[in-house]
């Protein structure tokens, strides 16, 4: 019996069962891409009554998209999580056209991984190092005269959350002063001198291990990747210091160049910037082709990968509780899509678009928000799920 079939079949016990908890199932079948996000948010307003409503418009969605969709989206009813929310779904067949249940997880060994199988050692950086590397978080949350940014806080054990997930050793430096930012990217440009470990322990650095604790007092080394995020205030090119004072992005990057005496040299470094680039507010509009800047790139500095949440001159939109836009979306879909092998600039187009999609005002085309991407990465940055 075709997908389609089984679901035409059972589709009123499906829809007495999935009305449980009829916001859980309109979002997993968003995570696994069942649904565009416009079809989300058309979901999500419509005007039902009743939550049996809202379900039945899901479920004819789904059967509207073909069988491979219907297929998909018996698959996932299948998961463990979806298992566990709704119990009764047990005592639907449903397993007509399924040979077996499918996982919740994907496997993290990166064995596993297709791109990654499919794509030739040189053409994709090694992560053999445990653990991958480091990420550091500067977390600027208090300033001296600017407004307290609210909700970085959940940007940041997002980041650590999934970053740990993926097998680096996730570090965060909190309230920084524009000089104080530059000795601690400064510290770790350098880790491979035995004077700057000595200045890093006396950095209040905090290691993430499912929360925030005192970093031990203990060397820090890098491994195979670096990643840096810096969640400030800002202004065109530049993050903000707690002191209000500029530190600009290209800087930092250069901080990082490759040397003879750099770990990271010939290793990909990625930094993601929460901050505003300027003043300005994007507003939406039906079409536009946007041209990508070429970069033209110098030994010394390949190997980069800088996103930052907004073009120049734009503001960047955080939620008070929920965090920003941009990192939440960077931490969604790495958490989707790193699993299956997909790389890691791949990823941020996704970010892109999702970040692209959200609207910063009830009335649509107001407030937007588009971040940009660069980088002069010479092979595919893969990030896997580790065991542990």
């Amino acid at each position: 019996m075709s997908a389609t079939e089984t679901l035409k079949r059972n589709k009123t016990k499906l829809i007495e069962v999935l009305c449980g908890d009829h916001t859980f199932i309109l979002n997993k079948v968003l995570e696994k891409e069942l649904i565009t996000r416009r079809d989300y948010n058309n979901l999500k307003s419509i005007n039902k009554e009743n939550v049996e409503g809202h379900v039945i418009e899901l479920v004819d969605k789904i059967m509207n998209k073909g069988e491979k969709t219907c297929q998909n989206f018996l698959e996932l009813l299948q998961t463990d999580d979806v298992a566990e929310t709704y119990p009764d779904l047990e005592r639907i067949k449903l397993q007509d056209v399924l040979p077996k249940p499918v996982p919740a997880t994907s496997p993290c060994n990166a064995d596993m991984v297709p791109e990654a199988k499919r794509l030739k050692k040189d053409e994709v950086y090694e992560l053999n190092s445990q653990p991958v590397g480091l990420c550091l978080i500067i977390n600027n949350e208090n300033f001296h005269s600017l407004k307290e940014r609210r909700g970085t806080n959940k940007d940041a054990e997002s980041l650590a959350d999934v970053f740990s997930w993926l097998g680096f050793k996730v570090l965060m430096c909190k309230d920084q002063t524009r000089d104080q930012m530059e000795q601690t990217l400064k510290l770790f440009a350098s880790l491979h001198d035995e004077e700057k470990q000595l200045q890093l322990q006396e950095l209040d650095v905090q290691e993430w291990c499912g929360r925030w604790l005192p970093a031990p007092q203990q060397p820090v080394r890098h491994g195979d990747a670096f990643v840096c995020c810096i969640l400030s205030h800002g202004s065109l090119h530049k993050v903000s210091g707690v002191d209000s004072q500029p530190l600009a992005i290209k800087e930092i990057r250069r901080y990082f160049v490759a040397t003879e005496q750099s770990p990271l040299t010939g290793k990909p470094k990625v930094f993601l910037i929460q901050a505003c680039q300027g003043d300005k507010i994007q507003r939406g509009v039906l079409q536009k082709d946007v041209e990508e800047d070429s970069l033209t790139s110098i030994p010394e500095e390949a190997d980069f990968l800088v996103a930052v949440s907004t073009v120049e001159d734009h503001v960047s939109f955080r939620h008070p509780i929920d965090g920003s836009w941009f990192i939440q979306s960077v931490c969604e879909q790495l958490r989707l899509h790193c699993p299956s092998g997909e790389d890691i600039t791949s990823i941020l187009l996704r970010v892109n678009n999702m970040v692209g999609q959200k609207e910063g005002s009830i009335c649509v085309g107001l407030k937007k928000q588009a971040p940009e991407v660069k980088f002069t990465l010479r092979k595919k940055l893969i990030l896997s799920p580790r065991c542990t």
